[in-house]
Parts: C-alpha cells; structure tokens; sequence
C-alpha cells in the first residue's frame, strides 16, 4: 500500500510530486510510513487522508477521539499486538469484531487476529496519530506500560528496611545506598527523567506528602500530574537522585543544590541531559525539583523569540551600544536567561571580551567566560563584578541584581565603558527604575547609565497541527484592549487537542515583549522623581509596547489564545 498510496495521492490531486518526493526522503531519514510523513510535514491534513483511504477502499472511517470503547472489547485483542498493528478493536457485535487500521488491506493483520480471537474481523479506517494515542489511553502509553512492570517488580522485591529511614538517627547508609541502586528504582527514575525530554518538559517536580507520593511534569509552563510512585519508596528514589547530584544523602534536615549529567539515546540519537537539582526538607520527606537544561531547545536568535518588530529595533540598538546598561525584567521562568543569551550570541565575536556571573551557569556559550557564583565561599554578583572590571570586558553580563552593592558596581561598570546586561524581578518595564532607586541608587546614575529595560512574559503556542478558527464576540475582543474596527476584523484561533500536543491544544511557548528606551524625556523625568505611572505614559505615548498590546499582537497573528494573554498580562 505504502508505495501506491503516493501515486493515488498525487492522481488524485491531494498532494503535489515535490510534496511526494519531499515526504520519501523524510520516511528514508526518520521511518515511519509514507502518510505519517506527509501530515508531519504539513502536506495533507490528517482526517483528509482518511476520508481519502476510506472512499478509496470503500471502508467507513472512525475518529478514535470522538467515540468511548467498551473495556471489554479492549480486551478482544492483546496489547502486543494491537501495537504491533497498529490497530484497535472498535466494537463487537455477535461473532464479529470492528477493527480500525492504517492500513485497511492489511490481510496479515486481519488473518492473525481473526486466528488469535476466532472472531471475523470489519475494517474501519483511522489515522496513525488518532490510533497511537488511542492505544496509549486504552492500553497504557509504552512508558506507562514499562512503568507498571517497574512497580510490579518492586512490589515482589519489597524493601523491608526502608520503613526505619524516618528515624535519621537510627539512619542505615550503607542500606539506603543500596536501595538507590536497586535495579527497579534505578529504571523508574530513568523513566522519569528521560520521559520527561520526550515530553519537552522544563521541571520535574517530585514531592512526598502524608499519604501520597507524585511526580508532576511543567509543560509549556502548566503543571501535570503524571505519575504516582508508592509512599515507600520515597526514600530510595530521594537517594538515588542525591547520588546522581553528587549530594549528601545523609543531610536531610537542610537544603541542597546539585546537577546531573547524563548521556542516553532517545528515538535512537544520541543526546546529552542535563538536569538542575534542588532538594528541600519538607514536613513528610524531601521535595526535589529538576530543572531541564536542553540544549536543543536553546533559542539563540533574537528574531524567533517573539520581539515585534519596532520592539526588536529598539532592543538591539540598546545591546550595540558601546556603553550602558540593558535589563531584562519579569518573574521567574519568563524567559529572561534565554533572552539575555540571545544578545551575548548576537554580541559575541572575537575582538570583544565577554564575561558573565550566573547563578547558576544554566548553558555553556562557546567564546563567552562564564563564572558561577558561591556564595559560600563569598563568591556573589557584587564581589565577581569588582574582579571582571580587572579583567579588561567589553560586555558583562550579571545573572541578577539582588542588592545595593551589585546595583551600584554594575551602574559603575555601564558608566565606566562597559556594557552591561542584568536581570530584575519587577512587574513591567517603567516599575524598574523605581526598583532601582529603592535600592538605594541615586536617580541621576539611573538615568545617565541605563539604556533600556525590556518586560517579558511566556505564553503558550496554539498547536501547529490541530489549530483551528474559532468565533468570539467583538465586546469581549474590546473588553481585553482591541479596538472596534480590530475587534470585528480580527480572526481568532485554537487548538482543538490532538496526539502532538497531548490534547492540550497548545505545544512550545513564546514571548511578550515590553522594550522601554530611556530617552532625553523619559531621562528627565527620571531625574525629576516621576512615578512609575508617569514614567509608563510617557514611554507608551512615544512608542514602546506594553505587554497587553504585544499579546493582542501575538492573537492578531494567530500565535496564541486570548486566554494566555489574559493570565499573563493586566490591561493599561
């Protein structure tokens, strides 16, 4: 079927020959069969490609996501081998069973099943993605499925000792060891952490309490339960991470930060992990959180993050000058680092010296000298400045300004030649420089060093592969800030839920961008001892873009939901 299904696509004008030619190179590189191909590509929609199969083979179609499926006709047919197929049974009626295929000539499927179960078999037809993620709901996704063999292991090998690690005096180490290196824990915890890159989350977060112990993913920044492992092993599990972070494993009372390295294969390549680790001391055992640090989902290129256009302009001219100060300013997890990495790419050639001071060092940038900072040994932001400024930089990057002492170093370094780039935990762009001056810095280094501070927010993609327009009424388009000519123009979008983004309907995520140049105006201001308030109508009426309209922006164009926008931003 597979190399005729091309040929009847392209006669029957679905799909061009280069779009043919396009998707045979793609199933020679990466497998799978011809029409997954083509829908991965963009080249055919999905139920397009079953409507096709079906009026073709003259076979009725079924959307897997539309229908519920009686666990006793799941039963009909082994786990095995509806994966091995590809194929589900759909329904039974008397001595015959539905069965929905890719592939509805498939007479060796059919024959095996009609042998294995002795019912004859009716074909209907259903789409790879729908099929797959009806397998994974009704069976169990292959990690749920490696998973319960993992917990079913460890409930034949209980660990009879672990129920006394509570008492940390009467602590056993060599025993707690050994439970961390068991062979099921050690599994489950692979699971968790290579399952949580297939899933492209940012955090893992692992946490005990009373009567329960769950393991939650943060995907495109929402938090989803995933999995429950059993109360005892919390204690291995615990063990086993601090093992792989080079922790304590003894110190349970305090905190403690690590990282893991780790190399594994995923869909056969070869791929480098690198995870952040936190542990914290709670009320019924030790939280651990992981941050992912994926190289691959690096963004480097200032043009793709989200900036708008006159907004990038500005931003880069900021990051050209000579001298200065840029802030990056907005909450944790908004994307800051990321975009302060994107300058220091776009800045980093050979004839200038680039130093940062991070806490912590999250990637490591080619050309660029990264130091972490310790605060233990009285390695911080401040003290690490005061060294690079001894050390002949043309660009310094500071992880965060924290205090006074960093505040006023970094605004001596931007005004002594230097440029420099920080981040800032305030709400918008304007609140910054008030930020500044409550830290004790007097308004007239404020103004005469700092050239621009940008606002930033994250806010979820509608899902390429499942988008769809959707109405809304023009009052409510008004009520979020479009005009009334936008309101009755503007078309809006979302996503439906499909296998791709785990029926979300959103899939990666993007940035809202409020990029405030300081001026000559906005530079008097300063000095005169404006009000944020004065200082934000000012820079909106000379241009700058809050980020209200940068999301309004974003769902003009189609990239994301009014309700992302709503829960990240505040109307002016």
């Amino acid at each position: 079927m597979e190399n005729r299904l091309g040929e009847l696509l392209v006669r029957g004008g679905l799909i061009s020959e280069d779009q043919l030619q396009e998707a045979l190179v793609s199933q020679r590189e990466q497998g799978g069969r011809l029409g997954t191909n083509l829908i991965t590509l963009g080249h055919i929609k999905d139920h397009t490609l079953v409507d096709f199969l079906s009026q073709h083979f003259g076979v009725p179609s079924v959307d897997l996501g539309q229908i519920e499926i009686d666990e006793r006709v799941i039963q009909i047919i082994p786990a095995d081998v509806a994966r091995k197929y590809t194929i589900l049974p759909v329904s039974k009626a008397g001595a015959k069973v539905t069965i929905a295929m890719i592939d509805p000539t498939n007479v060796f499927a059919m024959d095996d099943i009609k042998f294995m179960t002795g019912y004859d078999v009716e074909p209907v037809v259903s789409s790879e993605p729908s099929l797959r993620a009806a397998i994974d709901k009704y069976y169990g996704s292959t990690h749920a499925v490696e998973l319960k063999k993992v917990m079913d292991d460890l409930e034949d090998e209980v660990i009879d000792d672990l129920e006394v690690l509570e008492d940390e005096e009467d602590m056993d180490l060599d025993a707690l060891e050994e439970s961390a290196e068991d062979a099921p824990v050690v599994r489950l915890v692979n699971i968790i952490l290579t399952d949580a890159i297939k899933r492209s989350a940012s955090d893992i977060h692992i946490e005990p309490y009373e009567k329960e112990y769950r393991v939650r993913y943060r995907i495109d920044g929402i938090l989803y339960e995933m999995m429950n492992p059993p109360l005892k092993l919390k204690e291995a599990i615990t063990s086993r991470l601090k093992i792989m972070a080079k922790l304590d494993i003894a110190e349970k009372r305090l905190p403690q930060d690590g990282r893991i390295k780790i190399k594994t294969k995923i869909g056969g390549k070869a791929k480098d992990l690198d995870y952040r680790v936190s542990v914290l001391p709670t009320l019924f055992g030790e939280k651990i959180v992981l941050r992912l640090l994926d190289k691959d989902n690096l963004m480097l290129d200032l043009t793709k993050l989200g900036f708008e256009e006159e907004s990038l302009r500005v931003f880069e001219a900021a990051i050209m000058q000579p001298y200065g100060m840029v802030l990056v300013t907005g909450p944790t997890g908004s994307g800051k680092t990321n975009t302060l990495y994107s300058a220091l790419s776009r800045l980093n050639k050979a004839d200038v010296n680039v130093m940062t001071a991070e806490d912590p060092v999250e990637f490591n940038l080619v050309g660029i000298n990264q130091v972490q900072m310790k605060e233990s040994i009285g390695l911080n932001f401040a003290s690490a400045l005061r060294s690079f400024l001894r050390q002949d930089p043309n660009i310094v990057l500071v992880g965060e300004i924290r205090d006074f002492e960093t505040a006023e170093v970094a605004i001596k370094a931007a005004m002594t030649g230097h440029l420099v780039l920080s981040t800032l935990h305030t709400n918008d762009a304007p609140s910054t420089i008030n930020r500044l001056m409550n830290m004790g810095v007097e308004p007239f280094l404020v103004a005469t060093s700092v050239h621009c501070v940008v606002a930033q927010r994250l806010v979820r993609r509608i899902c390429s592969h499942c988008k769809e327009p959707v109405d809304a009424p023009a009052a409510a388009l008004m009520n979020i800030g479009f005009s009334e000519s936008d309101a009755s123009e503007v078309q809006l979008f979302r996503g439906r839920g499909c296998e791709r983004c785990s029926n979300t309907g959103y899939k990666g995520r993007t940035a809202l961008y409020e990029v405030m140049s300081i001026g000559d105006e906005i530079r008097e201001m300063i000095l005169s001892g404006a009000s944020s308030y004065e200082v934000r109508q000012k820079a909106l009426q000379t241009g700058m873009l809050s980020l209200r309209e940068s999301g309004l922006h974003k769902i003009r164009e189609g990239v994301t939901s009014i309700e992302e926008v709503i829960r990240e931003t505040v109307a002016q």
